[in-house]
């Protein structure tokens, strides 16, 4: 077994041309699958020995102690090895591509509180480098538009003055091309809409001869507003006046558990986000759960912890 796990090895290297990391990671990968399998039955490991019951149960081994993505990685090392085991006729079949791979825990998106995002949005802007108005009224604008609508950070700066529908106070914004290619309509709230009157208003100042004319939002020097320099202000922002430091994306995920929170239909947010798929949009319901289970432990007469015997009444 391991003459053949070397021959594996160099069948990566020379015919299929992997990378040495992926190759390392392999060889690394089955080695311990076979020390495990060797320590277990006290002999040395065979062909046969890549079967459904000893793989699976190399993985409940490591169960808790490595990560999803990690196992997930081991089981792609020890199927491609099962097939090649089995061309080289060493096995009749790759009893390792039955396994499944272990389910990966969802990732809950971090959201601030509403307090925390008021206060990056509406802070005073000190900047001695800055002595003009129109970088504080910019900074701000994009700060409403990120949160007021749940844009991506892309689809934000990526705004031109012709996406901009205005209605009296009120405002739609249309997405051009967001992601999957598909265009949508978010409505801005009031605060947003003032933000960028007051920005527009003064925008001329940040105009050069080579300024993109459509462009809503323009960088110091005349050029569209890029990625980075909205990351480095929300960024920046948030670990000024928030109780965590968030990526441009932390405003959209609070942007869409403070509407579920409040009570919006899932499928309202769903549009506004612009997801595909209404299961990407129910991760949030998780966030919204833990919260409605606070509530209900601190209202709940049943819910509340019973006071101890020394408790006077």
């Amino acid at each position: 077994m391991r003459e053949a796990l070397q021959r594996f090895v160099a069948h990566l290297r020379d015919e299929v041309r992997a990378s040495p990391h992926t190759v390392k990671a392999y060889h690394r990968d089955i080695a311990q699958f076979l020390d495990t399998v060797e320590q277990t039955t006290g002999r040395e490991a065979t062909p046969d020995d890549l079967a459904v019951r000893q793989v699976r149960a190399h993985l409940a081994r490591m169960h808790g102690k490595r990560a999803p993505s990690t196992m997930s990685r081991k089981l792609s090392a020890l199927r491609r090895f099962g097939e090649f085991l089995r061309r080289e006729g060493l096995r009749e079949d790759n009893e390792a591509a039955l396994v499944q791979n272990p389910k990966r825990g969802q990732r809950l998106p971090v959201a601030l509180p509403v307090d925390d995002v008021t206060a990056m949005i509406e802070a005073p802007i000190a900047d001695p480098l800055d002595p003009t108005e129109v970088r504080r009224r910019r900074d701000r604008a994009v700060l409403e538009v990120l949160y007021g609508g749940g844009l991506r950070v892309s689809e934000c700066v990526k705004l031109d003055l012709s996406h901009l529908r205005w209605d009296g106070e009120r405002l739609l914004v249309r997405v051009v091309s967001g992601k999957g290619g598909k265009d949508r309509i978010v409505p801005l709230g009031r605060p947003a809409a003032q933000a960028l009157r007051e920005y527009l208003a003064l925008r001329e100042h940040l105009l050069t001869p080579r300024s993109p004319a459509e462009a809503v939002f323009l960088g110091n020097r005349g050029g569209r507003l890029s990625d980075r320099q909205v990351r480095y202000l929300v960024e920046r922002r948030s670990s000024e006046q928030a109780r965590a430091r968030i990526s441009p994306h932390g405003l959209r995920h609070s942007f869409a558990t403070h509407l579920l929170e409040s009570g919006c239909d899932l499928r309202a947010i769903q549009s506004m986000l612009g997801h595909a798929s209404l299961s990407t949009t129910q991760r949030y319901t998780h966030l919204s759960m833990g919260r409605l289970m606070d509530v209900y432990e601190q209202a709940h007469p049943r819910a509340r912890p019973k006071p101890s015997e020394g408790d006077g009444h």
